[in-house]
């Protein structure tokens, strides 16, 4: 048979390719053809018209909104989480032979969800399709607000660490007070503190766009390009009443119901051309901004200033609690949705802090950055010290899995807790507990939101930050080479690295 797949995760780095790999492999083993197209963090290039036509089956294993869905209607499709496809590729492989059996399954329109389309196939791995669809609509708006956060965020920090050097202690505050028309009016190439402010004016403005493209790209799940207007404008005024990311999430849902309301209304044919481009933004933004003014902006924004509060007057103890949450979710699905909302919480708290050099939000991100360095790091240290646990295409993993836990992919640690699960997800949950637990009690600060080791110099507290790192990827490592060696011989473990292996080729 003849697939065709298109798969995509919301950051649009890792998951992405590997669901693709893994779908590519799984069909070349069951005699079939499959072109995949992967919609990632770097765009995509659209299958040929020609193939999709020939397909005879689609499988979406996305977690955010698929683009251009409409050129897969008619095709029997099989819907699942990027995830899954990792996983069990192979089983994917199979629903979508069965599904050339049944009725074809129509693609969903402008407001399905990323996992909306197959509903049992949502069900067996979401538990309840609409489950899936909020998640999707969720997970879209982060994937769209990321870059803007990573290019906003390692700016930032960079405007800092060179202002620092340009005035001395007060550098952090004074390259935040430069005005934008004064900086454009005087700007010199030789001065470093022209540079410290341009950097940091760059930044800030990409980090003004946060809320609102989250909220934007929220409304543009739900109800596809006629949600985009009203959820950015939405957007905007969250920030602006002071209701931050949380005041982003709720106008993002609202902007996309009313778009996707609108939209359904049956018209004359003489304005049905015009309701996409004028109509649906028009009146989706009317009632998405008077929500927000009248009703919702007020209550957001207290319950927005009062996790502020909360985080600004967290303890010791609590502090070293909440690391340890959070590296727990960082590690528990390695880049999937409890990953995304722990790193989420995190970066949208960079956004908050302004010139601040000590606030809890910048502990919190340099938490959850070691925490999900540290997977990857614990596996490649444990497939080093104990070769013999491991099949040969685990133990290459291993080496791959050193620079990507270096570069904070947590993903690196996947082809292992797929493997097996039971000993390595405890073992990964572990070893971020700890380094998310220490790095609060150490007290580092990160304003870089992504980056690894590459953004060192821009860590409070560099040398028990990599501390912090080391032990946790020592926990892991001994927890995962104890609890593969339980109960097994050392026959027992060749045996397996032997099926391993030949399943993997």
């Amino acid at each position: 048979m003849k697939f065709v797949a298109v798969t995509s995760c919301p950051t649009g780095i890792a998951h992405t390719y590997m669901a693709a790999e893994a779908l590519e492999t799984a069909a070349a083993n069951a005699g079939h053809e499959i072109e995949v197209e992967t919609q990632g963090a770097g765009g995509f290039t659209p299958l040929d018209p020609a193939v999709i036509a020939a397909a005879d089956a689609v499988i979406f294993a996305a977690d955010v909104e698929v683009r251009d869905r409409e050129r897969f209607a008619g095709k029997p499709t099989v819907t699942t989480s990027v995830k899954s496809a990792i996983h069990d590729a192979p089983a994917l492989i199979i629903e979508a032979a069965n599904e050339t059996t049944k009725t074809p399954v129509p693609a969903a329109g402008a407001g399905g969800g990323a996992a909306g389309a197959s509903a049992g196939l949502a069900a067996k791995n979401y538990g309840h399709s609409g489950i899936a669809k909020v998640r999707g609509w969720l997970m879209t708006g982060v994937s769209y607000m990321i870059p803007f956060v990573a290019a906003g965020g390692i700016l930032i920090a960079i405007a800092f660490m060179l202002s620092q050097i340009a005035w001395g202690e007060t550098g952090v505050v004074a390259v935040t007070e430069v005005p934008l028309d004064e900086l454009i009016a005087n700007f010199s190439v030789v001065s470093l503190q022209d540079w410290a402010a341009m950097l940091f004016l760059i930044g800030a403005a990409a980090f003004g766009f946060l809320v609102p493209i989250l909220s934007g790209f929220i409304a543009f799940g739900i109800a596809d390009r006629p949600g985009i207007a009203p959820g950015i404008v939405g957007g905007f005024l969250a920030v602006e009443i002071g209701s931050g990311f949380l005041g982003g999430i709720v106008t993002g849902v609202i902007a996309g119901f009313a778009a996707l309301w609108i939209s359904r209304w049956k018209v004359p044919s003489a304005i049905r051309s015009i309701m996409p481009v004028v109509v649906t933004p028009l009146l989706a933004t009317l009632i998405t901004g008077a929500l927000m003014i009248i009703l919702l902006g007020r209550p957001l924004a207290a319950v927005s200033d009062g996790l502020t509060e909360w985080l600004n007057s967290m303890s010791d103890s609590s502090a070293i609690l909440l690391g340890v949450i959070l590296g727990l979710m960082m590690a528990f699905d390695m880049g999937g949705p409890v990953n995304k909302v722990a790193y989420s919480f995190a970066a949208a708290g960079l956004a908050t802090v302004g010139a601040s050099t000590d606030a809890p939000q910048l502990t919190i991100m340099a938490a959850v950055m070691a925490a999900g360095m540290v997977p990857p790091l614990g596996l490649a240290l444990a497939t080093t010290l104990r070769k013999r646990l491991f099949s040969e295409a685990e133990q290459e993993n291993g080496k791959a899995a050193w620079l990507l836990g270096a570069s904070f992919i947590t993903e690196g640690a996947i082809p292992f807790a797929a493997a097996d699960p039971i000993r390595v997800i405890p073992s990964l949950m572990a070893g971020s507990a700890v380094t998310g637990g220490l790095v609060m009690a150490f007290d580092n600060t990160l304003r870089a939101p992504h980056g690894g080791i590459w953004v060192l110099p821009l860590i409070g507290g560099p040398l028990t930050y990599l501390l912090a790192i080391a032990i946790g990827t020592v926990v892991t490592a001994g927890l995962v080479i104890t609890l593969k060696g339980l109960g097994r011989t050392r026959e027992d473990i060749a045996v397996e690295g032997e099926v391993k292996d030949a399943v993997t080729v």
